[in-house]
């Protein structure tokens, strides 16, 4: 059943259109990985999904209620934490947790002791003197001790050490296996990896892939290193060949997962000695789209 459904979603900002028809689709007990460079229209599909905005076109609904007209109803459902977390600066952290817990009508203390101590948070200073990490983790610790239904996470670990960021996960994965729905946006793609079961890619106001990580990896391409008895030749005039090296007698390269068959097939007429394979990741699925987009308009402009 979806939890968020976002159909045509269309912004525009005097001329400039920040969101260009944008479909959005996140399943009861999903993690969906919204991702895409700064600028490509996340947090705008965000703002407007917690109805701080509205859509110049499109509709958009959480569980079922239009983000617009039923946005308080929403909220009482939902936790949110944005990439940039402003506090009270004259509050302590612990009772700007409190202040939260208290907004989304959550008493759960002992969630919340559990998580100031897994964060390592010191909650008695003044937020004035907290890093941009620590004010992330008040943010997320008011999050996660809110029994909500959907986790809508912005950047979430912006200013995070990577030990945090490991934190962080695992809270996410609890959310999970507890039937919670999170919309991951993120620009850190190993996160979106470990935690995702599909994800979108939004790039210039458009979604341009969207789907699991399976679904999406016929598009990368698996980097290979060889060793073979005889000299392999002619390996640059077959399709789906990349980046084609050598060094101390040994070849790497990229190939389309689409042409991976035919490649080995043609690499064993020359005797394998050595084969390592290091699988496509999601990284390779991103830069190849926009390094593309940017390479397309590189030749356009000339």
């Amino acid at each position: 059943m979806p939890i968020i459904e976002a159909s045509h979603l269309t912004k525009r900002f005097g001329k400039f259109t920040a969101l260009d028809g944008v479909d959005l689709e996140v399943n009861e007990g999903e993690v969906y990985g919204f991702i895409g460079p700064n600028g490509a229209g996340k947090s705008t599909t965000i703002r407007i999904l917690l109805g701080m905005i509205k859509a110049t076109e499109g509709k958009a609904r959480i569980f079922g209620k239009d983000v617009w007209a039923d946005a308080v109803d929403i909220h009482k459902r939902i936790a949110y934490v944005p990439g940039d977390v402003n506090l009270w600066p004259n509050l302590t952290g612990g009772e700007v947790i409190d202040l939260f817990m208290t907004m989304n009508g959550s008493t759960n203390q002992a969630k919340r002791e559990e998580l100031i101590k897994k964060f390592n948070f010191d909650p008695t200073k003044k937020s004035r003197t907290y890093s941009k990490g620590n004010r992330q983790k008040v943010a997320l610790i008011a999050a996660f001790a809110f029994d909500a239904d959907l986790y809508i996470l912005d950047e979430p670990t912006s200013g995070l050490d990577p030990l945090m960021e490991n934190i962080f996960q695992e809270c996410v994965l609890d959310a999970k296996r507890a039937g919670k729905s999170v919309l991951l946006s993120s620009h850190i793609l190993s996160e979106v990896e470990k935690l995702c079961d599909r994800v979108g890619i939004i790039r210039h106001g458009k979604i341009i892939e969207t789907g699991t990580l399976d679904e999406l990896r016929h598009l990368t391409r698996t980097h290979l290193t060889i060793k073979t008895k005889e000299q392999l030749t002619s390996l640059n005039k077959l399709k789906g060949i990349h980046n084609l090296e050598e060094k101390d007698s040994e070849l790497t390269f990229q190939v389309d997962t689409e042409e991976m068959d035919t490649v080995i097939r043609y690499i064993a007429e020359f005797g394998i000695l050595k084969l390592e394979s290091a699988p496509p990741t999601l990284e390779d699925l991103f830069m190849r789209h926009y390094l593309g987009t940017e390479n397309s308009k590189e030749e356009g402009a000339l």
